[in-house]
């Protein structure tokens, strides 16, 4: 099992800023809703938390407070390509440290994150179709980050 201690504190926080992250591209894909979508991913922790147990470094990564890098950038296409490559380093990381296993429960997490995201704020849109295009689009980028199609 990998676990914090296998991890510079660099490369922890590389591993910790992953989610957040993803919730981020969804939140910032399409103006509004910002407080519920944020909710829908304090949830998502909470609810990692709460399957403890099943991956050690999960449990380790849910118990940190999730936390991203605040420095200001030029546009929300500049932001965004910095938040999908701390997604594509965090990966590339624990494809040298975790265990596939791990690794894929990572991934699950990370594009869960960023669908609660998106289906949290669905003003406009209809019921059966929380998520909006730009919000899928987000996500498909995301998915891509983390090594494409991630199995649920």
């Amino acid at each position: 099992m990998t676990t914090k201690a296998d991890f510079t504190p660099q490369e922890w926080e590389l591993v910790l800023e992953g989610p957040p992250s993803a919730g981020l591209i969804v939140i910032t894909a399409q103006r509004g809703g910002t407080v519920r979508e944020t909710i829908s991913m304090a949830r998502a922790y909470a609810e990692a938390r709460a399957q403890h147990g099943q991956s050690e470094l999960l449990d380790e990564i849910v118990a940190a407070k999730p936390e991203i890098d605040h420095t200001r950038y030029g546009s929300p296409e500049e932001l965004k390509t910095h938040l999908l490559e701390h997604l594509r380093d965090a990966v590339a990381l624990l494809e040298r440290k975790a265990q596939p296993q791990e690794l894929d429960d990572y991934r699950r997490f990370v594009v869960d994150l960023a669908e609660r995201a998106a289906r949290a704020h669905s003003e406009g849109r209809h019921a059966e179709d929380p998520v909006s295009d730009q919000e899928r689009a987000a996500i498909a980028e995301i998915q891509q980050a983390l090594g494409g199609e991630v199995a649920r």
